[in-house]
């Protein structure tokens, strides 16, 4: 809008100047050797006007002839640049598409073209990292950092490469380095406190962050975040050890977040210690409206040590009235009323979950039917029916399921890295383990006391045979106790040679000798020697149930005993 009004304004200058001149015609006089050359005014500023414009223009043709050499030089400077930099672009392009032999023509234009450009070394050392050449990327990275515009691009890349080869200590100085040059940069700060968590130094990482902050290196909301997150795993750290130190980072880890989880469990764990019950209900009841996990239940039923199962029930029902529609609220509130043995209440608040139990819901269901009913077969058909269950959320990181809650993750070492979810492709979490042992003292309960029982009724059986045993003994007269017997030593047969022997006479046996069996000596065969004559005790006179009844008819052919005999 300017360049056309001074447009206008210098056209109306013009056309005023034209008609001024126009209005006043004069004449003007040239001699030149004699000869008179006269012409009018506009006619002689036409000529001027040609003849400038004529000697501007040789001059700059003149000018032009004398600059072609450096016009020259700078024009293929300016070619070969825009080249080199056709040749960057190509090659990061074909770095984010993973081409390598389009990257390595393009590493080799630029490095030709632009030696010298600090993303010709960042290319040369993608391209490196890209065929995998981890001595050629660290050299490229080590020229960068020789360079002050390129020494954070090459100290990252020297830290990534350290990682990568797994030296954590190189990691960790060059991370220290960055951000001691730089502590508002991002990856740096990062790398240090991720660092000191991992060596246990959460004082460490607080101290870089609170640098960070001071710095404007990070939002006020991440950092409260960060560093609840730093307070509340020093916390757990020193929960044994010094439980005094570790009651006060977690209540400021709490106030910070009060959300989180391990940080509000903490401090439950370690106020209720104290005998700050009510302080630490509330730090729970909170923290589980808004994020319900079975941990904040635990940490609320055995908020005092040694309550009855029936205090521990109460306290559940008023931690689950904050967030009754939820899925642990009624997981909670039915662990509580089974170990109360409040059984129709556990199995009121599980039946809405039935249509689609996960495996904590079907561990409970087999808890109960044995804690109940005492039925293990229904107990073992909850737990098969786990297995095929839907799992229930854990602790996952980058991959990895945990039992317990952890600041930095153990594959990456992210800060804060740990999230509550239901890990994909997994049979089973930590937290079913707890579960399962639950459910087997319940069924080892069942067995023992099955077995009790069994062992009192066989007591009471072994009684009721004594009983009858010393009954019949009380009835049955006293028998007598049979005289020692005298056995008679065989005397030694003495040797006397007989005459032949004449055909021996007829031998008449009895019949009751004849069915005695006859005794071989060393099971040979061979006779044995004669037995020795015992002299037995008297008889009785009296022959006893086996004497012969008077009304018992005398039978032919049959002999009669003596006395019994």
């Amino acid at each position: 809008m300017i360049r056309l009004v001074l447009f206008l304004l210098l056209l109306v200058a013009i056309t005023f100047g034209v008609s001024w001149l126009a209005d006043r015609p004069g004449e003007v006089t040239v001699v030149w050797e004699g000869v008179a050359y006269g012409t009018t005014v506009p006619v002689a500023l036409a000529v001027i006007a040609v003849v400038a414009g004529l000697i501007l223009i040789v001059w700059r043709i003149l000018s032009l002839l004398v600059r072609s050499p450096k016009i020259i030089a700078a024009f293929s400077r300016r070619r070969r640049r825009e080249k080199g930099w056709n040749a960057v672009t190509r090659g990061l392009l074909a770095v984010g598409i993973g081409d390598n032999a389009a990257v390595r023509q393009a590493r080799h234009d630029a490095a030709r073209l632009l030696p010298n450009e600090p993303l010709t070394h960042l290319l040369t050392a993608q391209a490196a990292q890209l065929d995998g050449k981890h001595e050629v990327a660290v050299a490229a990275f080590r020229a960068m950092v020789d360079k002050p515009e390129t020494r954070l691009l090459g100290l990252r890349g020297l830290h990534m490469e350290a990682r990568k080869a797994g030296d954590k200590v190189a990691a960790y100085a060059i991370a220290e380095e960055a951000a001691s040059a730089a502590p508002t940069l991002g990856w740096a700060a990062d790398a240090v406190i991720e660092a000191r968590c991992a060596a246990g130094d959460y004082a460490g990482a607080r101290g870089v962050l609170e640098r960070q902050m001071a710095l404007k290196g990070i939002d006020k909301a991440q950092y409260r975040r960060r560093k609840a997150v730093l307070l509340a795993a020093e916390a757990i750290a020193l929960e044994h050890s010094d439980p005094l130190v570790a009651r006060e980072k977690a209540v400021e880890a709490v106030r910070l977040a009060p959300t989180l989880v391990p940080a509000a469990a903490c401090a439950g764990r370690l106020l209720g210690a104290a005998g700050e019950l009510r302080k630490a209900a509330k730090v729970v009841e909170t923290a589980f409206a808004t994020n319900p996990h079975p941990e904040l239940a635990d940490v609320e039923a055995y908020l005092r040590p040694g309550d009855a199962a029936q205090d521990r029930l109460k306290r559940i029902r008023t931690l689950v009235n904050r967030a009754p529609s939820h899925r642990e609220s009624a997981i909670a509130l039915s662990r509580a009323a089974i170990d109360a043995q409040e059984f129709a209440q556990a199995r009121l608040v599980l039946e809405p979950l039935l249509a689609e139990p996960s495996q904590r819901v079907c561990l409970l269901m087999a808890e109960l039917e044995a804690a109940e009913h005492a039925d293990i077969g229904k107990a073992r058909e909850w737990t098969a029916r786990a297995v095929r269950a839907h799992r229930d959320p854990a602790w996952i990181a980058d991959g990895v399921v945990s039992d317990r809650w952890a600041a930095v993750s153990p594959v990456s070492g992210k800060l804060d890295a740990f999230v509550w979810e239901v890990p994909p492709g997994v049979s089973a979490t930590p937290i079913l383990e707890h579960e399962a042992e639950r459910v087997k003292a319940a069924i080892a309960a069942v067995r023992a006391s099955e077995e009790a029982k069994a062992a009192v009724a066989a007591a009471e059986a072994a009684a009721l045979v004594a009983a009858a045993e010393a009954e019949a003994a009380a009835l049955t007269p006293p028998k007598e106790e049979p005289k020692p017997e005298l056995v008679v030593p065989e005397p030694e047969p003495a040797v006397v040679v007989a005459p032949p022997p004449a055909k021996p006479a007829p031998v008449t046996v009895s019949p009751e000798l004849a069915s005695m069996p006859a005794v071989a000596a060393n099971g040979k065969g061979k006779p044995s020697r004669p037995a020795p004559i015992v002299a037995l005790p008297p008889l009785p006179d009296d022959p006893g149930p086996e004497g012969e009844t008077p009304d018992e008819p005398e039978t032919p052919g049959k002999k009669r005993r003596l006395m019994g005999l």
